[in-house]
């Protein structure tokens, strides 16, 4: 392994985190008031510069789910189950923040953070649910062609509620709002809000980016400890 490739995967979350940070500070600082006719509670729309950039992140961290289930399903590729770890902890992690910061935001707009007949709620609850299944599955579960098989047939299976989840306020929109960008006639944002909703999905571009390099390359460490591990154990 490369230190350089170490520093880099380093450096580009710290870099992601602190852009974050300044995301959720232009939120609450420099982002103009919105209409109080629009929402109960305006203040409490802020919460969504940090909501809907992690949620974007969480779906990247599916996606890469996906394909890496794929490679070791089908191909038995290496890269692929390891790519499927990385998806099932990225999109716990992700997952984790839209689920804490949009009751947040719902709690003060409808009075309640949780509606139980919203489909994209609910969907995204199960995404989130299932990387966790991963998340706890790997620590639990012996690592043989078996488990992986099981737990790649999983994220194949479960990527299927993410264009769901992503079309479902176009198709059922109940509580959820529709899409602000591209979402037709009643979409589209005043430029300051805009600009700092565009500065957080870079933000969390880059903390994504990091994350992937940083776990791949913890997952290569973890599997050359093993081997030592093993021929230490054989020896033995």
């Amino acid at each position: 392994m490369s230190r350089g490739l170490l520093t880099v995967a380093v450096g580009l979350t710290l870099l992601g985190l602190m852009l974050a940070a300044i995301t959720l500070w232009l939120g609450f600082t420099w982002a103009p008031g919105v209409n109080p006719d629009h929402w109960k509670a305006p203040e409490a729309y802020r919460i969504l510069f940090w909501h809907v950039p992690a949620a974007w992140a969480s779906f990247q961290a599916f996606t890469l789910l996906f394909i890496g289930s794929g490679a070791w399903f089908l191909k038995r590729l290496e890269w692929g189950w390891k790519l499927h770890v990385v998806g099932a902890q990225l999109g716990l992690v992700f997952g984790l923040c839209v689920i804490i910061s949009g009751p947040i935001w719902g709690a003060a707009e409808w009075g309640t953070p949780w509606d139980l007949t919203d489909v994209r709620l609910n969907t995204y609850a199960v995404l989130t649910s299932l990387s966790l299944f991963l998340v706890m599955g790997h620590q639990a579960q012996p690592d043989t062609e078996d488990t992986r098989d099981t737990f790649s047939s999983v994220g194949l299976f479960g990527f299927i509620l993410v264009p769901i989840t992503i079309v479902a306020i176009r198709i059922w929109q109940n509580r959820h709002p529709g899409p602000v960008i591209g979402g037709g006639e009643s979409s589209g944002l005043d430029p300051q809000i805009l600009l700092v909703l565009l500065f957080g999905f870079f933000s969390f571009q880059i903390l994504v980016a990091g994350q992937i390099m940083l776990r791949y390359i913890i997952g290569g460490l973890e599997d050359r400890l093993t081997d030592v591990q093993g021929k230490l154990d054989t020896r033995n």
